[in-house]
């Protein structure tokens, strides 16, 4: 399970407090209030923080003297200014100590929301590792060949099993047809042609009966994954397990069909006139 965010407010007004504690934790942040900045910067010490939110005017430390000293010490952790009396002197102070960002009281629940998700994405953005996108796409695209691979394994032997099929059948129908093409009259082969059709037909018919449910699985499967938008590795996982699945039936059915249609098409290309 994910842990929640930690957002310390610090702010000398117990109901600036409540309203950030309010909106986040409805958003699944984990709010932690303080008073004033020495009660901020001992928090700070005992534990992590995630993001945090300061007054700029409270008794003691100012929200920009608490900026710089968590700047100084935890440069990466977003500090963001909360107040009533922003002026230029203050905003161009509070930017040079690298604060992430200014609201502006009265503060609405869009506005917290919206710049407790605006810095927390931005720090996520400048502390991942840019080769992370790298190494994860490698990852999926060897668990897909490995799958690949797996699913040849699997089909390998009905394929040559296809061919230990059909491949007599086939030399056979040419040998045959070429010997009727010789011998037969011309009203015979058109019958021989038609039988020999008529015999093909419940193989075509099963063999289409066996592969076609698969095969609209199978797109429904891909369709499925492609409007989820799902994770990269998940949809390649799930798209070659369905590949594994569907080839020995894939294959079964190409055992079945070939040998009619082979025999079929010689038929039509030796009886044709």
């Amino acid at each position: 399970m994910k842990a929640l965010r930690k957002i310390l407010v610090v702010d000398d007004d117990p109901v600036v407090g409540k309203s950030f504690d309010r909106v986040l934790s409805a958003k699944g942040y984990a709010v932690i209030t303080a008073h004033n900045g020495e009660e901020a910067l001992k928090k700070l010490a005992e534990e992590n923080y995630d993001a945090v939110f300061t007054d700029i005017r409270m008794p003691g430390l100012s929200g920009i003297e608490v900026a710089e000293r968590i700047k100084a010490n935890r440069p990466w952790l977003p500090v963001v200014i909360v107040t009533g009396y922003g002026t230029a002197d203050n905003e161009a102070r509070a930017h040079a100590a690298g604060v992430a960002d200014f609201l502006h009281k009265p503060l609405s629940p869009e506005m917290i929301e919206g710049s407790a998700a605006k810095v927390l994405r931005e720090t996520e953005a400048a502390t991942t590792p840019a080769g992370e996108a790298i190494v994860a796409e490698a990852e999926v695209a060897a668990e897909e060949a490995t799958w690949k691979r797996i699913g040849m394994l699997f089909a390998a032997p009905f394929v040559g099993l296809a061919y230990v099929i059909a491949l007599p059948f086939v030399g056979l129908g040419m040998l045959a047809g070429m010997a009727a093409k010789a011998t037969m009259p011309k009203k015979a082969i058109g019958f021989v042609r038609n039988v020999a059709l008529f015999l093909a037909a419940p193989f075509v018919a099963l063999a289409y009966t066996i592969a076609f449910p698969f095969i609209g699985l199978g797109m429904l499967a891909w369709a499925g994954l492609k409007a989820l938008g799902a994770n990269a590795k998940a949809a390649a996982a799930l798209k070659n397990t369905g590949l594994v699945l569907i080839a020995p039936f894939a294959a079964l059915a190409c055992t079945l069909i070939w040998p009619a249609v082979a025999l079929a098409q010689v038929a039509r290309m030796v009886f044709k006139r």
